[in-house]
């Protein structure tokens, strides 16, 4: 049996011939040292909802419509609130770099007590703080679950996870966040360090502006010194550096699921000559119904049933298959088809193949 060819088709990325990588914009490779999202949280409060909210048992939230109540002028003593309407959340957003006061971003809203829904909620105003506990960002509005989660006559009825949802635009920035770009030097990050990555955009950048400006001081970061003609510009330098491309170098792996039977395997996987024998072991188990009945004119018999048990083994005899080196994943795919296994059966002979040394890749198992 061949391994499924739709299989292959989806996810294995086969050259028709062995091709270098394509160059890639320095921008899709690293991140500016100081520009990044930043985290925000805050505690509120769901209301409007349709006796789908926190019970009596949740205490915080029947203390915290106290306490709303109790700004307000309306004095209310936490244990006599019996509000099924309402629901303690907890409010999440990112705000991203250079946010000015005005600007809406989105945010993400998750029940804390035993609510049953939040569809059809409004969140009332939450401030939002990073952690060093300032109030970056207030947030408020109608609450958007994409789920829900329904009950009558003892039926019940829930798609998605109506317990959480988000709130689009719905929270204002109130403080500005924005780094010193005219500090030097320049900082760019590598999302996947790698040494040769790292050289090839340092090289680019000292290419485009005619002068080692720019050092490659660990696979991880490249240092940029900002030059003379550019000071009081870094934003028009960023633009002109960030659109230059480079050929990217990265380590050689494979990705397997064993949950779901998938292998993902890159362009620079190789293997070595390895001898393979796989062989598949299968057992069935069947009960077969039986009974037993009393003879003709018996006074004390009585029917008695059951099952009986039927076991069968079968191991599928396969030869040892001499698999040779691979220089391309399309040679790489065409020594796996020799092996007349499954796709999820391929996970355990890579696993084996793996450390046996025969593979030239790290081996990620999910």
């Amino acid at each position: 049996m061949r391994i499924p060819t739709l299989f292959f088709a989806l996810l294995f990325t086969i050259p028709a011939l062995p091709a270098a990588a394509a160059p890639v914009r320095i921008k899709d490779l690293v991140d500016v040292q100081g520009m990044r999202e930043n985290a925000l949280f805050g505690y509120g409060l769901v209301v409007g909802l349709a006796n789908t909210g926190d019970s009596t048992q949740v205490t915080f939230t029947a203390q915290s419509i106290s306490g709303m109540l109790g700004r307000m002028g309306i004095r209310v003593n936490p244990t006599d609130v019996r509000v099924r309407n309402t629901s303690a959340v907890m409010v999440t957003a990112q705000l991203p770099s250079f946010s000015r006061p005005g600007t809406r971003i989105d945010v993400s809203v998750s029940s804390m007590g035993d609510a049953r829904s939040l569809a059809g909620g409004v969140l009332l105003i939450t401030p939002l703080t990073g952690s060093d506990g300032a109030v970056y960002a207030v947030a408020q509005g109608p609450v958007q679950a994409g789920g829900f989660d329904v009950m009558a006559a003892g039926s019940h009825l829930q798609k998605n996870h109506p317990t959480s949802g988000t709130v689009p635009g719905g929270a204002t920035v109130e403080r500005t966040v924005s780094p010193d770009l005219e500090k030097a030097p320049l900082v760019l990050g590598l999302r996947r360090p790698d040494f040769t990555t790292a050289l090839h955009i340092a090289e680019a950048v000292n290419k485009s502006l005619n002068e080692e400006a720019a050092k490659a001081n660990d696979p991880a970061l490249v240092q940029i010194k900002i030059p003379e003609a550019w000071k009081g510009k870094v934003v028009a330098l960023l633009a002109q550096l960030e659109a230059l491309e480079v050929d990217p170098d990265q380590r050689a792996r494979i990705v397997v699921s064993e949950r779901t039977g998938t292998v993902v395997a890159g362009s620079g996987v190789r293997i070595r000559a390895v001898a393979v024998a796989h062989g598949g072991l299968s057992i069935s188990v069947r009960q077969t119904p039986w009974a037993s009945q009393p003879g003709p004119l018996s006074q004390q018999g009585k029917t008695v049933s059951g099952k009986m048990a039927t076991l069968d083994a079968q191991e599928s005899a396969k030869p040892a298959v001499a698999l040779p080196a691979t220089t391309s994943v399309e040679d790489l795919v065409k020594a796996f088809n020799l092996l007349g296994v499954s796709a999820r059966d391929l996970v355990a002979v890579l696993q084996a193949m793996k450390a046996a040394g025969a593979i030239d890749a790290d081996l990620e198992v999910m």
